[in-house]
């Protein structure tokens, strides 16, 4: 009897926690839910690294997202390409960040130099290699 008793307690603590899981679980995909539907959904970035002689050259299109949007910005030697979708909630405008590249800026690159520009529908960042982009060499005299 007592094991019965046991049996049955746990099958009521199981269906509880199961219970309690899936409302979490519906409460998740939810929020996933009215995030991605937030201005129609959130567009797929194209993001494109070519490597020129005199430096790299970074290529970003964001289907759905005026172009004047982008951003670029450099903060403790990290590049970060980005753009920001308004959200308004109780009656407060919220700028969310879309995060399409944030990265270290490598040691062979000229961080003062980094430039970006609009050739049609992309944005074009410059990342100007500097004088360590051939390496560091010298011989060293062993006192």
């Amino acid at each position: 009897m007592v094991c019965l008793l046991i049996e049955w307690a746990n099958q009521k603590a199981f269906k509880r926690k199961d219970k309690q899981m899936k409302t979490k679980f519906n409460d998740l995909v939810t929020s996933i839910d009215v995030l991605n539907t937030l201005h129609g959904g959130v567009s797929e970035p194209f993001l494109s690294i070519r490597e020129q002689t005199a430096g790299q050259e970074m290529r970003v299109r964001v289907p759905g997202v005026d172009k004047e949007a982008l951003r670029i910005e450099i903060v403790n030697n990290q590049l970060s390409v980005f753009y920001v979708i308004p959200i308004y909630s109780a009656g407060k405008q919220i700028q969310l960040p879309q995060i399409i590249y944030n990265q270290p800026i490598p040691y062979f690159v000229d961080a003062t130099k980094i430039e970006g520009t609009y050739e049609e529908n992309e944005l074009v960042v410059v990342l100007p290699f500097n004088e360590l982009s051939n390496g560091y060499n010298r011989k060293i005299k062993i006192n």
